[in-house]
């Protein structure tokens, strides 16, 4: 069908993207309705998939692949988080922004950043005439993709179950694969869009390149601003004086899926280096505690000096 608007579509999925986020915008601060505020972000990533493919019309073999990849993860993540948040109430990730227009509106903009973003490989694959035969990188990509899922997919329903057992009532999930990696849902998310990203390299051409913005840019904000920084935080001003919570957080790692016991005897600065044990993840324990930690990095860091 052409193209629309510029050649990559990035000024169209621009504009649509933050014209369904503005609509999710009013409807949340003139009706102080917040559950379907993952539903809008999640959703957001199919529209855009969606959109670039039948504009095209190309039909390539990657471009519906890869579509067909970002419809599946964004339909079963945002009716998960549709469904949970209908159980269990209230967002609370927006108590203090209800009342405040301009925090809510920051929050509906940076969502709308990070589905554009996060969105780039698949939005110039779909807008590419390139179509070179299937090689390793789409293979890769996809197996990439399908293990990603796999343990969000899986982590997610671990942590339902485990939330909504009355006999768990006040403990951290450590259940599953949750007692691998404090953070496995994000880990299958990081996963699985950088396995878009290798999947979309056998058409990219010159500054097409940058569309690695995408899955850096979300591995950057769960890292070090909306994910595991603030959960992190939560679980350690709930559950810091509890000498089992603390243990599960020097044996357990942040991210990557690793045993316990293989965990917990790895070097201080070989955690900080290599697998994302940052300080800003244990600066809300107790004092104590957090001397400790706050000790470990020091150290680490003039190692690696």
């Amino acid at each position: 069908m052409g193209t629309v608007i510029d050649s990559h579509f990035l000024a169209l999925t621009a504009i649509v993207t933050f014209g369904y986020q503005l609509l999710f915008f009013i409807v949340t601060a003139l009706l102080k309705f917040d559950k379907v505020t993952d539903f809008a972000g999640s959703t957001n990533f199919v529209i855009l998939s969606l959109l670039t493919l039948i504009l095209k019309g190309s039909w390539h073999f990657r471009q519906v692949v890869l579509s067909f990849l970002v419809v599946v993860w964004g339909l079963r993540l945002g009716l998960f988080l549709l469904m949970r948040i209908l159980n269990w109430g209230e967002d609370r990730r927006f108590d203090e922004m209800r009342d405040n227009l301009g925090k809510l509106a920051v929050f509906w903009i940076f969502q709308a950043i990070w589905v554009w973003t996060v969105s780039l490989p698949v939005t110039v694959v779909n807008a590419s005439d390139s179509d070179p035969g299937l090689q390793a990188q789409d293979i890769i990509g996809w197996i990439m993709w399908s293990v990603g899922i796999v343990i969000e997919a899986t982590a997610d329903q671990q942590k339902l179950m485990f939330k909504n057992s009355p006999g768990n009532r006040g403990k951290w999930c450590d259940a599953g694969l949750w007692g691998y990696t404090r953070h496995p849902n994000y880990f299958g998310e990081i996963f699985l869009w950088w396995g878009i990203f290798v999947a979309s390299t056998p058409v990219l051409e010159g500054a097409e390149w940058l569309v690695v913005l995408g899955p850096l840019f979300l591995t950057l904000l769960l890292l070090f601003v909306s994910g595991i920084p603030l959960l992190e935080e939560s679980g350690d001003k709930k559950y810091g004086n509890v000498a089992g919570y603390r243990h599960y957080k020097r044996t357990t790692s942040p991210l990557i899926p690793l045993p316990p016991m293989v965990y917990g005897k790895l070097p201080s600065w070989f955690k900080v280096a290599f697998l994302f044990e940052l300080p800003l993840y244990n600066r809300n324990l107790p004092k104590e505690e957090a001397l400790g930690w706050d000790r470990s990095a020091g150290s680490s860091a003039s190692k690696l000096g």
